[in-house]
């Protein structure tokens, strides 16, 4: 399965917007908050893994 990094470059109420750190150019993705470590905030640098996010420190 394919690893992919993110950024959380806004919160807008239940969703976080993410914009991958390797593809600039590609567009917002926009996933649910539930979805996300409970942590994620506003500049959170996130790892894509196996249906999974984490947090990267």
């Amino acid at each position: 399965m394919n690893i992919y990094e993110y950024i959380v470059v806004g919160i807008d109420g239940d969703y976080a917007n993410l914009r991958r750190t390797d593809a600039a150019d590609e567009e917002i993705k926009i996933v649910a908050r539930a979805l996300l470590p409970e942590e994620t905030d506003e500049g959170t640098k996130l790892r894509y893994e196996m249906l999974e996010y984490s947090i990267i420190e």
